[in-house]
This record gives structure tokens, C-alpha cells and sequence, in this order.
């Protein structure tokens, strides 16, 4: 076993991160089923949230950016942008580095809707325990970073 500051031996490593991997399923299906449960109202699809909660954080992006972002295929986003588009809460704009591939961006419904869910969101992981500090957090952002790079040979499509 080495001290906290020392990178672990590749074998080690492995073993651990994939104790990352057996956690990271099963976080991610609750806070899935969370999601479709109620913390979006009932109103939003876990699609189109994920689509409005890209917007609102990077702000407009095409399709094939947003695909890109969330290593999922533009079709898929493609589905979910027109199921956004076709409830009002999402719209194209024209892209003036792109001609054929138009912005998204949410429409004020869209800005509100997911406006309320983040802010529900934040109410609900607010609460989590344990004592996490910040620099755990950090830790654990960089090393799930990690993780996502190393997948970055996967196909998204």
C-alpha cells in the first residue's frame, strides 16, 4: 500500500478504479430514477433535461456539440432536442459559423423549467452527508475526468 500522495502501481489502480466503476452504475440509475420520479415536476424527460441543462450551462450549441459533450450520438440528441423543441422549451437559431447546422437554445419556458430543476436538485444534494469537503471533491472530479479520458477512444455513435 503506498501514502495518499503517491500515484498507485497500474495493478493497484486498476483494482481501485474499479470500485469507482461499481459505484458510478448504480449512482447513476438512482439519481436516474430521482429524476424521473420528480425532481424535473413530471414535466421533462431525462433527455430532454440533460438538453436543457447543457444549454443553460454552456449556453446555445448545435446538436452535434452537444452529442459531443455528453459522448451520446447526435441522433439521440436529435430526438431529444425535437421532443424539447415540440413541448416550447427549445429553439433553433441561426449559427453564424455554421450555416447548415443551427444553434439550440432554450426559450424562456425551457430557461424556466430547467431553472426549477437544478434548483430542486441543489435542494436535494444539499443534504448529502459525510462530512465531503472540497477537496474531496476536487479529487473526485479530476479522477472521474480521468476515467472519461480514458474511454475517449469509444465511438459516441
Amino acid at each position: 500500500m503506498t501514502d495518499d500522495a503517491t500515484p498507485l502501481p497500474p495493478d493497484e489502480l486498476g483494482r481501485r478504479l474499479t470500485e469507482v466503476y461499481d459505484l458510478v452504475g448504480p449512482l447513476y440509475r438512482r439519481a436516474q430514477r430521482s429524476v424521473e420520479r420528480g425532481l424535473t415536476g413530471g414535466e421533462l424527460s431525462l433527455g430532454v433535461r440533460a438538453v436543457l441543462t447543457l444549454l443553460h450551462r454552456n449556453g446555445p450549441m448545435t446538436v452535434p456539440q452537444m452529442g459531443r459533450a455528453q459522448a451520446i450520438s447526435r441522433q439521440f440528441v436529435q430526438r431529444m432536442v425535437n421532443e424539447a423543441a415540440d413541448q416550447g422549451l427549445v429553439e433553433s437559431i441561426p449559427n453564424p459559423a455554421h450555416r447548415r447546422s443551427s444553434l439550440i437554445r432554450p426559450t424562456e419556458k425551457g430557461a424556466a423549467a430547467i431553472g426549477e430543476v437544478l434548483r430542486r436538485e441543489h435542494a436535494l444534494l444539499r443534504e448529502t452527508g459525510g462530512g465531503v469537503t472540497d477537496a474531496e471533491v476536487t479529487a473526485c472530479l479530476r479522477v472521474l475526468g480521468e476515467l472519461l479520458k480514458a474511454l475517449d477512444h469509444v465511438d459516441d455513435d
